[in-house]
């Protein structure tokens, strides 16, 4: 049994276990964490996984930065306290869905190593693979999909990940991906 929080809240034990969800499914639960900076390709990677695996059979589901921004953390900003909440939340969501059997596949720049790290720290070892998206910054910038960077420089947007805001990049992700051949070209 779980102990009780500090506000005597329980944890209540599901009534399915997971290995039979799995089961049903015919497939593992697990967390698939795509991080980069804006305009690195995370979006784009994730939904062509997910058409992937759908044409495999398998459940998915994505998790995408901007539209958890529209509903769960729409009372956020972009302080590193409100980045670490972001995080946090996302990273127990996953960790449900996962615990649900489903293939949940990440998308959001989380640029703090200790966040991530903790949302690796919510589900057992093998359940969460951290995919890095290795794109130069002059690359995003280039690419500024959404007019982010631009804003930024511009000084009309702060504490801009990669202008004015730090990105830890990660030091032992699963999966690198770079997106861009030595001249910066984008590869399919």
């Amino acid at each position: 049994m779980a102990q009780s929080s500090p506000n005597h809240i329980t944890w209540h034990e599901g009534c399915v276990e997971l290995e039979k969800r799995e089961s049903l499914l015919g497939q593992k639960g697990c967390i698939l964490w795509i991080t980069g900076l804006s305009g690195s390709g995370k979006s784009t990677l994730a939904c062509a996984i997910e058409h992937c695996l759908m044409a495999k059979g398998k459940l998915s589901y994505v998790l995408d930065g901007d539209n958890i921004r529209h509903g769960l953390s729409k009372n956020l900003g972009f302080s590193a306290a409100d980045r670490e909440e972001n995080i946090r939340r996302i990273g127990e969501v996953a960790k449900l869905f996962a615990d649900a059997g489903l293939i949940t596949i990440v998308s959001f720049i989380s640029p703090y190593k200790k966040d991530r790290a903790f949302a690796r720290s919510l589900v057992q070892q093998g359940k969460f693979l951290e995919v890095y998206m290795k794109v130069p910054l002059d690359v995003c910038e280039k690419r500024d999909c959404k007019g982010l960077y631009k804003l930024s420089r511009a000084g009309v947007l702060k504490g801009f990940t990669g202008v004015d805001d730090p990105y830890e990049v990660p030091e032992n992700p699963e999966i690198e991906i770079e997106a861009t051949n030595a001249a910066g070209e984008f590869i399919s």
